[in-house]
């Protein structure tokens, strides 16, 4: 029975204002990065939901801002898993510690600012964890895009259209899994084996064609 009501108060307080808050987004990093472990979801597409492919402006304006506050170097959903983790332990113990002994009347302001106080010690620590793993990110650069062009890969997300879409390429080690995208009406679905034909540097993405439309 204590256990029972041990989890009973877990979800009663993950799922409640404020802590819920920070639940559904570090709810959301962890479905993304199970459906991205899968080939389901582009693993970069995140940045277009932030607008940080938009365009140049957006781009540079976006990294700035992360930059000034330590949160850049590492792929945005790396930064933003630790984020909301952080962000949602903070809330959920002061949440369970504090608010529950709150007015009921001052529980409404206490919990908003809670909520939006937990970003500062959420934005302090994650800026800390990142420091170790720039340097691991910054020495996985891509080989020179040039050497990839007339390579052949596959297809592994759902499809390839002008917009998103992924192709592993066997490079004789690990292999590679990269951005890719296609003009219509050629779109090539999961599976289909794919000639990249260029390189997109303003989104690190490759034109790329179906073979079988290729070697017409």
């Amino acid at each position: 029975m204590p256990q029972r009501a041990t989890v009973t108060a877990f979800f009663q307080t993950a799922l409640t204002f404020p802590t819920v808050v920070w639940s559904v987004l570090f709810a959301f990093c962890v479905v993304y990065w199970m459906l991205a472990s899968t080939g389901l979801l582009d693993s970069e597409s995140v940045d277009g939901w932030l607008g940080m492919d938009s365009d140049h402006a957006g781009t540079a304006q976006s990294a700035g801002i992360l930059g000034r506050i330590g949160l850049s170097g590492v792929p945005v959903m790396v930064m933003l898993v630790l984020l909301a983790f952080i962000g949602w332990l903070v809330t959920y113990l002061v949440h369970l510690l504090v608010l529950a002994y709150v007015p009921a009347p001052l529980r409404p302001v206490a919990g908003l600012v809670t909520l939006v106080g937990a970003a500062i010690p959420a934005v302090a620590l994650t800026s800390v964890l990142l420091r170790p793993l720039r340097p691991l990110f910054a020495h996985l650069d891509p080989p020179e895009a040039r050497s990839l062009i007339g390579r052949v890969g596959q297809v592994t997300t759902p499809q390839v259209t002008a917009r998103s879409g992924m192709a592993a390429l066997d490079d004789g080690g690990a292999g590679l899994l990269l951005q890719v995208r296609s003009q219509p009406p050629d779109e090539p679905v999961r599976g289909d084996r794919v000639v990249l034909l260029g390189y997109d540097p303003a989104d690190n993405s490759y034109l790329v064609i179906s073979e079988d439309r290729f070697n017409v």
